[in-house]
């Protein structure tokens, strides 16, 4: 007994900087052994005793004292910490989740480029997938004529599948399955659970909020059949006729109040021509498809919330299997705009170079600008299933990307603004440095004199301390001359002020590297990168990683990461 009061004592007061609380105490006492609650009594003196003695002791020597008690506390700690780090990666459970039988859906719709919030989105959907070794089926919702485009299909080819690296198990186009919706379409009105309406969208809004019947609710079925009829024949007007559901007008929910369902659109369709006038309506279509495909968990932000009984009402009408929903919180995208219209405008006016601009946050933009694709599914955990709204930035993804890159970038030197540098008394020499200092000894030569390329603004900070040339050799400044002092860095520690980067003079590459405001920084890079293939993400010194975008005219050009 007294052990383990002492033991609980020591562990409290080192928690809790030297101060152990009674109540934490005898918690853990009776969390060891229930039947101590009877005799509380004689243990009170006993615990008030050991704490007075524990809490007389400093930390250290609290910290010996535990030590001696539990020599593997250290270990258990470590292990503990790992274990809830591993966790916190680890995506919650999903309800009603059948290992080997989920099925999720990533169901973009190709009216513009994807960005970091769809990317979420989708992987949140595909993790699902491979955690309960179930399928995720690709679902291109492409039933608004207007918006879809072969250009934004091809971009989700591109930057969903091959930069995320998603292998989906079946990939659909909606718009293929029209036929399939006309006869749904068709047997409701037959139904008698669906109508003809030529109200405009203002009056359907007015009649919803006051929660009148609408006058078209009135048709008979075979008006309704002829009117519809006459819309899929394309003999219709835009905008004079929808076709709605029939539910209830004085429903709890605005959604149900007869929703539209289909309109028409007798715009060009990039897929199917202008074999179709009729086109479903988002929640139709998405219920419809939920159901046809036997998706079996919807993954999705809480903004569709209002919309879960209209599409399981749908579903129900034709007794389609309802998935089981789980929202999440939306994500907030600061410091960049993700909207299609404003991204186009500026674009088509020249202010950014296209959807890969630096400035934004399309999936085409954070791949140039060397993002790994792992920075991407690791935020994908944290942020996970979580009902607290999340605001995204660049540097939260930076922070992620960084640490990735860290292990296993390659580094090499560049100078924007170089001095020359003359360091009298030091002979010629072959140098090798680190492509990286724990993964990649050596690999870096350079055939050095006596002469430097230093930055500008490193020069202009010279004093009379020791300089070190990174992992090269010691100068200091005496006067207006620089004099070589010696190559070994503990004499730097002892007495050195600064390390800094350089280039031999003469064995250089021109290098630009454009920045995240569309800037760019000209200078010279060390000869060694002309090794490195398109794509590569590297560290550039004191500077930041940068990945090659491509190499022109001999001239290496860079994209700007991040610090």
């Amino acid at each position: 007994m007294e052990k383990s009061i002492r033991k609980f004592a020591l562990e409290n007061a080192v928690t809790f900087n030297g101060k152990a609380n009674p109540g934490s105490i005898i918690g853990k006492l009776l969390a060891e052994d229930p039947l101590r609650k009877a005799k509380m009594k004689e243990i009170a003196p006993m615990v008030n005793k050991i704490l007075k003695e524990v809490n007389s002791l400093n930390l250290e020597k609290q910290k010996e004292e535990l030590k001696k008690l539990d020599p593997n506390r250290d270990k258990k700690l470590k292990e503990l910490k790992e274990k809830r780090k591993a966790e916190s990666k680890e995506l919650p459970e999903l309800k009603n989740a059948v290992m080997g039988k989920v099925v999720t859906r990533i169901p973009p719709e190709p009216s513009k480029y994807p960005h970091i919030g769809h990317a979420l989105s989708f992987l949140i959907n595909y993790l699902y997938a491979q955690k309960y070794k179930g399928k995720v089926v690709l679902r291109y919702e492409d039933t608004n004529p207007e918006k879809g485009k072969e250009e934004y299909v091809k971009a989700v080819k591109d930057d969903v599948l091959d930069y995320l690296g998603i292998k989906v198990d079946k990939s659909i186009f909606v718009s293929d399955h029209m036929d399939k919706y006309y006869e749904m379409a068709l047997d409701l009105i037959k139904r008698d659970k669906a109508y003809t309406c030529s109200c405009t969208s203002e009056m359907i809004s007015k009649m919803r909020r006051s929660m009148t019947d609408c006058p078209c609710v009135k048709k008979t079925k075979e008006v309704v059949l002829k009117e519809w009829k006459s819309m899929v024949a394309g003999k219709i007007d835009e905008g004079k006729l929808t076709l709605r559901l029939r539910i209830s007008m004085e429903h709890k929910n605005a959604v149900m109040r007869d929703p539209v369902i289909f309109r028409i659109s007798k715009t060009k369709h990039y897929r199917q021509g202008e074999k179709y006038k009729v086109w479903p309506m988002y929640d139709f279509e998405n219920a419809i498809e939920e159901g046809l495909l036997g998706i079996t968990h919807v993954l999705r932000s809480n903004e569709f919330e209002s919309r879960i009984e209209l599409q399981d009402h749908i579903r129900d009408l034709f007794k389609l299997p309802n998935p089981t929903v789980r929202q999440y919180a939306r994500f907030n995208i600061t410091g960049a705009t993700t909207k299609g219209r404003e991204i186009r405008e500026k674009i088509e006016s020249g202010d950014y170079i296209g959807w890969d601009d630096p400035r934004l946050v399309t999936l085409r933009a954070l791949r140039r600008r060397g993002i790994v694709k792992e920075a991407l599914y690791e935020l994908s955990t944290v942020v996970g299933l979580s009902k607290s709204s999340s605001n995204l930035d660049f540097e939260v993804i930076a922070s992620i990307n960084r640490k990735l890159l860290d292990k296993k970038a390659q580094r090499f030197f560049f100078i924007e603004d170089p001095v020359d540098l003359v360091v009298e008394g030091y002979e010629e020499k072959n140098v090798e440095l680190d492509l990286h200092p724990e993964v990649e000894k050596g690999g870096r030569k350079f055939s050095v004199t006596n002469e430097f390329l230093v930055e500008k603004k490193d020069f202009k900070k010279f004093d009379n301390k020791m300089i070190r040339l990174m992992d090269c050799l010691n100068f200091v400044k005496d006067g207006k001359k620089f004099l070589f002092k010696s190559l070994d860095y503990q004499d730097f520690k002892k007495e050195g002020k600064q390390i800094i980067h350089w280039l031999p003079f003469g064995e250089c590459e021109q290098v630009e590297i454009r920045m995240p405001d569309n800037t760019i920084k000209k200078g010279i890079g060390e000869k060694n990168i002309s090794k490195l293939k398109v794509g590569a993400v590297i560290q550039f010194e004191r500077f930041g990683f940068c990945r090659l975008d491509k190499i022109s005219k001999g001239k290496y050009e860079f994209w700007f990461s991040h610090d």
